[in-house]
């Protein structure tokens, strides 16, 4: 059986995947082609390429699976919370409002998008509940028999947290909270109120948080003693010409985009951030509670929240513990892929995913031809790994462009830029002459897996980059560029056999300096997404301040 899966709702995060027989082939967001970061259109540049690297054609798919229901039950849903109060009728000239969505998307939308762009095909065209499409992209990537499942984001259809329990390759659903009870509306909320694009921007709230202090009182807005938590979100729905007027009633005035970070400002984001990690530590205890299972697989987009999963890993509560890295809504396509599995009484396959790399690939042959095509001046290398660690260790910012892209929103050492951690200046280096974007936002280090538990206090695998660790109190002068201001680091245990090349870069650098570690970021400028093709890596590249661009076998410096 060939499916194809998509996220696509004209909201946020188009993408799509193609899975054989319940193998996961290859997987893409539109964004990454397109150039539009979170590119909510229908994800035909996506799609294309998922049918290119298969060789097949539309009409060879058994079914077209999207990761969205229909709009009516978010609809009913809605109207049923304006007539109880619990949103404001002025929600309904909002963006998010379910009537804007209900007059763009419908069940037939996608497959007409489909066909106009690929023509007529006896493919099935299936439309998954969005939170079911969430834990199975959770649950069957897991590799666990076993498994709470718990799904949180802003919403779905109706649905903004639900916890499912996976056994013997099926999915129990356990219990809904609805939207507007919910984790990420209420993390979006204050992402905005601070200046930064909600739905986008909340990560640069989880750095800026540890630069806080516990004195802000959020309990107007959030209730933790509630269970598992309650959203007061009366309180955060802005108000016509009066927007954040609850808020700022609170709290001061919101902050203006680009404008100056104050201690206030630090202090918000604290006590966000820390509501959020109780939140979310609440949630996964009662799922543990009702599934009686201590194998735990995140998805949704605050599973997304690096610090809380660091958290919950590490709090004892938990057996094994699994974050799909594509937790937003780009990974709903993972899931929608699969859910045929489940008809009939089936099950669905359950394989653990050890890397990212899903995404196109571009050989030497291609990636010579741009160069050629810019007249660039390159060196053509016997040994990439070797080379790069070298440049690493003489303070250079390298441009890293190999093998497979990632999917999903983290750069696992295809995509990536890399620094030398050793130097305490280059987080700040990095952020203003390369990436160009706040100082505050911290970086990750990529280590040999083998070494975790000399540089980390709790060395959980951690192959995604998508949980928190406290850095080694001895370690934090030795790598200060990847270790944030409280300590902690979100890193990236890198394998021989998942990603040889990449794994061996950071042995030479060891060998070079003794410290098996490196600066990695993505590979792109602050607002950018991720570069795709050569081209991207090339344009990125002359753009910024970086020293020196590895694709392929090539080296390329200023």
């Amino acid at each position: 059986m060939l499916t194809l899966g998509i996220n696509y709702s004209q909201m946020h995060d188009s993408a799509a995947c193609l899975v054989r027989d319940g193998e996961l082939l290859f997987a893409v967001a539109e964004e990454r082609i397109s150039r539009l970061k979170h590119d909510a259109r229908f994800p035909h540049q996506a799609v294309r390429a998922c049918l290119e690297f298969a060789k097949v054609r539309a009409e060879q798919l058994d079914e077209v699976c999207f990761g969205w229901q229909t709009a009516g039950p978010g609809y009913r849903h809605d109207l049923k919370c304006y007539a109880m109060g619990k949103m404001p009728v002025t929600y309904l000239n909002g963006l998010n409002s379910t009537l804007h969505f209900l007059s763009m998307w419908h069940q037939e939308s996608g497959a007409k998008k489909f066909a106009q762009h690929f023509g007529p095909t006896r493919a099935k065209m299936r439309f998954v509940d969005h939170h079911l499409a969430h834990a199975i992209s959770a649950y069957a990537y897991s590799g666990f028999g076993e498994a709470a499942v718990v799904v949180m984001d802003g919403r779905g259809a109706w649905e903004a947290t639900s916890i499912w329990y996976g056994s013997n390759g099926r999915l129990e659903h356990v219990l809904t909270i609805p939207f507007p009870n919910s984790i990420g509306f209420f993390y979006s909320g204050f992402t905005e109120f601070l200046g930064f694009q909600p739905n986008s921007d909340e990560w640069k709230v989880m750095g800026l948080a540890p630069y806080g202090q516990p004195d802000v009182d959020l309990a107007a807005f959030i209730d933790l003693k509630a269970a598992p938590y309650r959203v007061h979100a009366r309180q955060l729905f802005t108000n016509g010409a009066t927007p954040y007027a609850r808020m700022t009633a609170q709290l001061g005035p919101a902050r203006v985009a680009e404008g100056e970070i104050d201690e206030r400002h630090k202090n918000i984001a604290y006590a966000v951030q820390d509501a959020c990690e109780t939140a979310m530590t609440n949630v996964v205890r009662l799922a543990i509670e009702k599934t009686r299972c201590r194998n735990v697989c995140l998805a949704g987009g605050v599973a997304l929240n690096s610090k809380a999963n660091g958290k919950i890993a590490a709090c004892g509560m938990v057996d094994e513990f699994f974050v799909q890295p594509a937790a937003t809504d780009d990974g709903v396509a993972l899931g929608a892929a699969l859910a045929p599995y489940l008809d009939n009484n089936g099950k669905l396959p359950n394989k653990a995913m050890r890397h990212g790399y899903w995404g196109p690939l571009f050989e030497d042959k291609a990636i010579e031809t741009a160069l050629r095509t810019y007249k660039l001046r390159y060196t053509e290398l016997a040994d990439p790994a070797c080379a790069a660690a070298e440049l690493l260790r003489q303070g250079k910012i390298l441009g890293w462009f190999q093998g497979r892209m990632e999917f999903g929103p983290r750069a696992l050492g295809s995509r990536s830029i890399l620094a030398d951690p050793r130097d305490p200046e280059m987080n700040a280096k990095v952020n203003s002459a390369v990436k160009f974007r706040e100082w505050w936002r911290p970086f990750a280090p990529s280590l040999k897996r083998e070494a975790a538990s000399k540089y980390l206090e709790s060395a959980t695998d951690s192959p995604f980059m998508i949980l928190t660790a406290q850095v080694r109190l001895e370690m934090r002068r030795i790598i200060p560029s990847v270790t944030h201001v409280d300590g902690s680091a979100r890193p990236q245990t890198v394998e021989k056999e998942i990603n040889p090349l990449y794994w061996r870069l950071i042995d030479e650098f060891e060998k070079r300096t003794g410290v098996p570690v490196i600066m990695n970021t993505s590979f792109n400028l602050r607002g950018e997404a991720i570069v795709h093709t050569p081209t991207d890596a090339i344009r990125t590249f002359f753009s910024s301040g970086m020293d020196a661009l590895v694709m392929g076998s090539f080296l390329v410096e200023k």
